[in-house]
C-alpha cells in the first residue's frame, strides 16, 4: 500500500464534524483531503435544525466545554451572517430551569429567565446561533479549499485501508459498520419546512408526557418546523402523518403559521451514542486513526470545540 508523505490528513466524512475537524486541520499546517460518501449537502448535517444547545450529549462536562468553544466561534462568525450561515437569534427554550449552581450557565451572553409572557411555564431566554447549515456547510468546504485542502467523493471500506500517516474518522453513524460499533445507532428527526409569516424568533418546547420536542427555527427564507427523535429508526422516508402531527403542534404554539405553505419535508439520522468517541488508535506502520463521532443530535453544538481536540490528537 502507499502510504502518502508525511504530515497528510485524510478526513473521513463531509457532515459538519468532518469539514470543521479538517479545516482547523488544514489551516493548522496539515495538508488535507477530504473523503467522503456522499457530498456535504447529503449529509444528516444539511437537515439539521441547528440551533446551538447541549442536547442529549455525553460526557457532559466535556460536552459543555466543546459547546462553549463552539459558542464562542459561531459568535464570531455571526457578524457575517450572509456568508457563514451563522445569526445570532433570541427565542425561548421551554419547560428548562436556570441553575446558579451550573457554571456553564453563566458563560451563556444573555441566559434569563423567561417571562410567563414569552412562554408559560418554565422557560430560558437566550440569545443563540442558529445556524443555516446549507449555507454553512458550503461555507467550511469554502474556507476548507482556500486554505489548500480538497474534497473527494469516494467510499472507505476500510480505514486501516486509508493512506495517509493521520486518518480521521468523522463518518457519523458509517462508523457503525466501518469500525463495527454496534454502540452507535440512529435516532430520526423529521422536518417540515414551510414559509414564515413573520416569526424573527425560535421556540423550543418539550412534552414530557409524551416524550416530544416541539420546535420552530425561523431561517431568512423559511420557517423549520420539528420534531422527532426516534431511536433505531433506519427511516429516511417521510411520513405524511409525522408531518401533520409535526404542524399541529407547531401551530399550538404559534397560531399565526396556521395554513402557512409547506415548501418540504426533511429527515435526517442522528447518529447516538452512549459517549461521543472522541480518542485516538495507532495503526499499523506507525500511523495515527484518530476518532471523531457518536454526537448524536449535538454535532453543529460542538463542532468546533470536538474539532480542535481532534486537531490535537492528531498532531503527530
Amino acid at each position: 500500500m502507499q502510504t502518502a508523505p508525511d504530515g497528510d490528513v485524510i478526513v473521513v466524512g463531509s457532515g459538519v464534524i468532518g469539514l470543521t475537524t479538517a479545516v482547523l486541520l488544514a489551516e493548522g499546517g496539515s495538508r488535507v483531503r477530504v473523503w467522503t460518501r456522499e457530498p456535504a449537502e447529503l449529509t444528516t448535517s444539511a437537515v439539521a435544525g441547528a440551533l446551538w444547545w447541549p442536547y442529549r450529549i455525553e460526557p457532559l462536562a466535556s460536552a459543555r466545554e466543546w459547546a462553549l468553544h463552539s459558542l464562542a466561534v459561531y459568535t464570531g462568525l455571526a457578524a457575517r451572517a450572509e456568508e457563514t450561515g451563522v445569526r445570532m437569534v433570541e427565542g425561548v427554550q421551554g419547560e428548562t430551569r436556570l441553575d446558579a449552581r451550573d457554571p456553564w450557565t453563566a458563560r451563556v451572553p444573555g441566559l434569563r429567565t423567561a417571562t410567563p409572557e414569552e412562554h408559560p411555564g418554565p422557560a430560558l431566554w437566550a440569545r443563540l446561533p442558529l445556524i443555516d447549515m446549507p449555507v454553512h456547510l458550503r461555507w467550511l468546504r469554502e474556507r476548507l479549499l482556500r486554505a489548500g485542502g480538497t474534497v473527494e467523493v469516494r467510499a472507505v471500506a476500510d480505514l486501516a485501508e486509508v493512506p495517509a500517516p493521520v486518518v480521521v474518522n468523522c463518518t457519523g453513524l458509517g462508523a457503525r459498520e466501518l469500525v463495527r460499533d454496534p454502540s452507535l445507532r440512529p435516532v430520526r428527526g423529521q422536518l417540515v419546512i414551510v414559509e414564515n409569516p413573520g416569526l424573527r424568533t425560535y421556540v423550543v418546547s418539550a412534552d414530557a408526557a409524551t416524550g416530544t420536542t416541539t420546535y420552530l427555527f425561523p431561517q431568512p427564507d423559511r420557517l423549520v418546523l420539528g420534531g422527532t427523535a426516534d431511536e433505531d429508526d433506519w427511516s429516511t422516508t417521510p411520513e405524511p402523518a409525522v408531518a401533520e402531527r409535526i404542524v399541529e403542534r407547531c401551530t399550538r404554539l404559534r397560531p399565526e403559521i396556521a395554513g402557512a405553505r409547506v415548501l418540504g419535508h426533511r429527515v435526517g439520522l442522528r447518529p447516538a451514542r452512549d459517549s461521543v468517541r472522541l480518542e485516538r488508535e495507532k495503526l499499523s506502520g506507525g500511523r495515527l486513526l484518530v476518532h471523531n463521532y457518536g454526537h448524536g443530535g449535538a454535532g453543529v453544538t460542538v463542532a468546533w470545540g470536538c474539532a480542535r481536540e481532534a486537531a490535537r490528537l492528531a498532531s503527530r
